[in-house]
């Protein structure tokens, strides 16, 4: 196995059940955010996962969605989420369903997922591509909103997931860069 974007990485239609076989990336202790585009049909995502590599000890994590800051090229708000989920204690895939959060076809978007520090190191897994992007921040004990700067950036795909449904979600829709910034670079919508 391998991660392939739209099969165990970005949005998808069927959750991942298999290990993707990546290489390990230390989440812990971080906030990563995944780029992705939304793909044609995508009207809500309903579920966010990812891949947990170790048997490490109890803690939360965080899952998300941000609007894209087209001009620093980097997650910007954090606009659907589900916060404080527990990790457990075995490897696997985390995930978190019953999500509403509303998003728009060809819009560019970032999975989010933060994991509070574990005594033991925990990793999820990645792969080098380099049209890929991926950006971090460290110490974080929540997802940050908004982002505002990265520690980092990788060419990365990343073992984190969103399932998407077609069709039409029930959330009003915030125009987002418009109201806010006075540019078209994204759409912001709101989240269960």
């Amino acid at each position: 196995m391998a991660l392939v974007k739209g099969t165990n990485c970005g949005f998808v239609t069927v959750a991942p059940v298999d290990d993707p076989a990546g290489s390990n990336l230390i989440i812990d202790n971080y906030a990563r955010a995944f780029k992705d585009v939304a793909p044609a049909g995508a009207a809500k995502v309903t579920e966010i996962g990812w891949w947990c590599d170790d048997a490490s000890e109890a803690s939360d994590y965080d899952v998300g969605i941000y609007i894209h800051d087209a001009v620093n090229n980097r997650p910007d708000v954090l606009f659907g989420s589900a916060l404080n989920n527990a990790k457990g204690l075995a490897s696997g895939w985390k995930v978190v369903s019953g999500l509403n959060i509303t998003i728009t076809p060809g819009i560019t978007y970032w999975i989010g997922v933060q994991l509070d520090d574990t005594p033991s190191q925990t990793n999820t897994n990645y792969a080098s591509f380099s049209d890929q992007k991926m950006d971090f921040k460290s110490g974080q004990t929540s997802l940050p909103s908004p982002w505002v700067s990265s520690d980092g950036s990788r060419v990365y795909l990343v073992a984190f997931y969103a399932v998407y449904e077609t069709g039409g979600g029930d959330q009003t829709v915030l125009d987002y860069e418009r109201k806010t910034r006075g540019v078209n670079r994204g759409v912001c919508r709101g989240a269960a």
